[in-house]
């Protein structure tokens, strides 16, 4: 998803609600002045919302009040903010399932591509939620933007935040090969990965590179939030155990443990944990073809040479989290 989800409707809505207005109050004085004359319905005179400038800390959680079909659209008290080709659509569809939680299906990208569009119009993507429910988005490349963490911390110092992590060497292929699917003439993951191969030189300039050095990237976000407001998720163990690591995300979020072994399978094709066929439908919810593709083989040697080059950030990373995630 891009910027221009629902870009129009708070407009659009709050200008025909001021023409509305203002042609019930041309009537009333037209009609009613020279005579007395009934006081206009309390529910026809609409107030404009409240003013909220683009960029500003909300307020309430940001409620915008309720709907005529029940519900408020909030900003989200949770954010899966990363990683890319981590398992975070996996754990989105997953938690859709309990029914304490709505979450926006596209990716909408607000805190690194679209913040110029001012909380309002994030707000406006956001679905209606009852008293009790938790909003919920997922954009993983939130977790290398450098201003993400500033941006959310200035929306609410307390959102929960969920990273879905990976071994940096698996992800850094599939990465490459959802690329390779979308663009067959690039060069080889060895040609992407190295600088110099007889120097073993590695690019971290590249992108799915880059994104593995999961050291880094949480040193900016710890200047904002505490190692308290964060789970971090294991992207294996949210295949081999779905059911395991869904009990800590529920855990996590304060809500009851609804989702557990019973909703899931494995798909022996896909190579990945499926839901089972809720009641009324007629087949399993699985994740797309673009999920569990094969990767292509990539020489032992340029494998082991990332596995090095990990290394010491992954040690980091355990320390910083307290999660020894089994990579080496």
């Amino acid at each position: 998803m891009g910027c221009s989800g629902r870009l129009l409707g708070p407009v659009g809505g709050r200008r025909a609600s001021l023409l509305l207005t203002m042609i019930l109050f041309f009537t009333y004085f037209f009609y009613c002045l020279p005579g007395p004359c009934e006081p206009l319905p309390p529910a026809l005179l609409l107030p404009p919302p409240a003013a909220l400038p683009d960029g500003a800390a909300p307020t309430a959680a940001g409620d915008a009040g309720p709907a005529l079909g029940g519900g408020s659209r909030r900003f989200p008290q949770a954010i899966i903010v990363g990683v890319k080709k981590g398992g975070t659509r996996a754990l989105l569809e997953f938690l859709r399932v309990h029914p304490g939680v709505r979450a926006v299906g596209a990716e909408p990208h607000f805190f690194d591509r679209c913040y110029e569009k001012g909380l309002r119009w994030y707000r406006s993507l956001m679905p209606r939620t009852l008293e009790g429910q938790i909003t919920m988005e997922k954009t993983p490349s939130y977790f290398v933007t450098k201003e993400a963490p500033r941006r959310i911390y200035n929306m609410s110092r307390d959102t929960k935040l969920i990273v879905v992590v990976r071994n940096p060497v698996t992800r850094a292929i599939s990465d490459y090969t959802q690329t390779l699917s979308k663009n067959p003439t690039i060069p080889s993951f060895q040609d992407l990965a190295f600088k110099n191969i007889s120097t073993g030189l590695i690019d971290t300039s590249w992108s799915a590179v880059r994104i593995g050095i999961y050291a880094k990237h949480l040193d900016n976000w710890l200047q904002y939030f505490p190692l308290s407001k964060f789970l971090f998720v294991s992207g294996e163990r949210l295949v081999s155990d779905p059911a395991g690591e869904m009990g800590r995300v529920q855990d996590f979020l304060g809500l009851k443990r609804v989702v557990t072994d019973k909703h899931f399978y494995f798909n022996q094709t896909k190579g990945f944990p499926c839901l089972k066929k809720p009641e009324g439908s007629s087949k399993p919810r699985c994740l797309g073809k673009s999920k569990g593709r094969p990767h292509p083989k990539i020489e032992g040697q340029v494998v082991q040479r990332l596995q090095e080059f990990y290394r010491p950030f992954n040690m980091k990373f355990y320390q910083m989290t307290g999660q020894d995630f089994g990579w080496d």
